[in-house]
């Protein structure tokens, strides 16, 4: 037994009653304990250009982040922008079969508007340390989205019916681009590809573009903006659930199809607890168990909330003290399993403290 595996089972013996009595009278969820290996936390920090990078954190339990490298730029952008924003890392396979894993992200500098670009960006490694094959995928390259204004939040997810990585994310463009007028609400699209350098033209995947109406406050809309999808597949039921922004509510909601590709249901449910807006949810597995972690963005606090779910619908808030990231000051990313063997890996190569 290694001493993160000691570690582990020692806490999970010590808070089983603290752990109980939050879950039968506070609503609180009941912490699931990870059996092994560690998290990746990837995430950027805010709207300045010095805050639109990469940074890492990493936790042995799922809940409680350490940053990497004093929580400085991991990766020296050097194509499109200059600014990342939403990255989204992921394990996958490269061409030759050799695992690896990618960060996909929005290429976009906040300052330059909301409405500002067309690009996203990867990068490929195979250790978690050096960073490699830099690649900007622009959307104006292909038919109909000439116009392009919006390429947002894209991640990654594995299609097994059709054998291929499907990526996804938000697009919108301009109908006259010179006069800015008739801007698109984003919607969800989706590309196939197997090398992360040719992908298939864009389809459409989910969106809300021809709904329209005045909510209880007054707001009148003509089609709402659907950004920010984290799909998730469930072993249990065979539904693929695509999480994203409700932009009329501000909260997560979810639609759930039995294909990565849908349709996916037209009648949404909101499933975030909090009280703030919230935007950039992501959900990773506590390792050995059935819970899954959802956090997400409270980006007009500057904070993260953190709730739990086991059956992919049903959630209740981690406690705020139970969840450490805070401190990051991080926006929109997200988590990915690793080794023990990666994790002090990491630890070393950034010099951080007190691993254990």
């Amino acid at each position: 037994m290694t001493l993160m595996s000691f570690t582990r089972l020692l806490v999970s013996i010590l808070m089983v009653g603290v752990n109980l009595f939050n879950y039968a009278f506070n609503d609180y969820a009941f912490p699931a304990h990870s059996t092994h290996g560690a998290y990746l936390f990837c995430y950027f920090t805010g709207n300045e250009v010095s805050e639109q990078t990469i940074h890492l954190a990493v936790s042995t339990d799922g809940y409680n982040f350490k940053a990497l490298n004093n929580n400085e730029p991991i990766i020296e952008q050097t194509k499109g922008t200059g600014c990342v924003r939403d990255p989204y890392i992921f394990k996958a396979v490269d061409e030759k079969g050799k695992d690896c894993y990618y960060i996909v992200a929005t290429d976009m500098n906040a300052l330059e508007g909301w409405t500002s670009n067309h690009r996203i960006i990867f990068w490929k490694s195979y250790d978690l340390i050096s960073w490699e094959d830099e690649y900007l995928l622009d959307f104006r390259q292909f038919e109909g989205f000439e116009n392009c204004n919006r390429a947002w939040a894209p991640q990654v997810i594995w299609d097994e019916k059709e054998e291929k990585y499907m990526l996804y994310l938000a697009l919108s463009e301009w109908d006259d681009p010179e006069t800015a007028e008739n801007e698109d609400a984003a919607q969800h699209y989706y590309l196939y590809t197997t090398d992360f350098k040719s992908f298939t033209d864009p389809e459409y995947l989910y969106g809300r573009r021809n709904e329209s109406g005045t909510r209880e406050d007054g707001y009148s809309y003509n089609g709402v903006q659907c950004i920010d999808g984290d799909m998730i597949y469930n072993e249990k039921d065979g539904y693929y659930y695509l999480y994203f922004k409700e932009d009329l509510t501000q909260k997560i909601a979810y639609v759930k199809s039995k294909n990565a590709s849908g349709p996916f249901n037209e009648d949404y449910t909101i499933c975030s607890l909090n009280w703030y807006g919230v935007e950039g949810s992501t959900m990773y597995r506590i390792n050995g168990t059935n819970a899954w972690m959802m956090i997400m963005d409270e980006y007009g606090e500057g904070t993260f909330f953190a709730q739990m779910t086991r059956d992919f619908d049903s959630f209740r808030q981690v406690q705020r003290a139970r969840y450490s990231v805070n401190h990051l000051n991080p926006r929109h990313g997200s988590v990915v399993s690793v080794s023990e063997k990666e994790y002090y890996r990491l630890a070393r190569a950034y010099g951080l403290q007190d691993i254990k």
